[in-house]
């Protein structure tokens, strides 16, 4: 079992940032692919961003890419999200997520583990 805990969210203002941390417990980290997904209100919880135990590949969803950074320490088992530039449609609360598949396959119906979530605003 794994146990995902995340911490960072919070209001800012549109343009601003905000950094996630997701810190992991309970299995060895670094061979599980982590990452974020996000759910607005009324929505369907999306993908945000991910990356796998090896390599350096990271998969960014089409509406955050050259704004969100993942990074992962598998020293701390934490992953992380930067998120600049933050716009009021990014607003949701956003999910830690862990998997025991390679990077090609994380998707919302592979996932193992999940956090309990955190809430970003962003005003306009």
């Amino acid at each position: 079992q794994v146990q995902l805990v995340e911490s960072g969210g919070g209001l800012v203002q549109a343009g601003g940032s905000l950094t996630l941390s997701c810190a992991a417990s309970g299995h060895t980290f670094s061979s599980l692919t982590v990452g974020w997904f996000r759910q607005a209100p009324g929505k369907e919880r999306k993908f945000v961003a991910a990356k796998g135990w090896i390599g350096t590949t990271i998969y960014y969803a089409d509406s955050v890419k050259g704004r969100f950074t993942l990074s992962r320490d598998n020293t701390k088992n934490t992953v992380y999200l930067r998120m600049d530039s933050l716009k009021p449609e990014d607003a949701a609360v956003y999910y830690c997520a862990a998997a025991r598949v390679q990077l090609n396959d994380y998707n919302i119906n592979t996932i193992d583990f999940w956090g309990q979530g955190t809430q970003v605003s962003v005003s306009s």
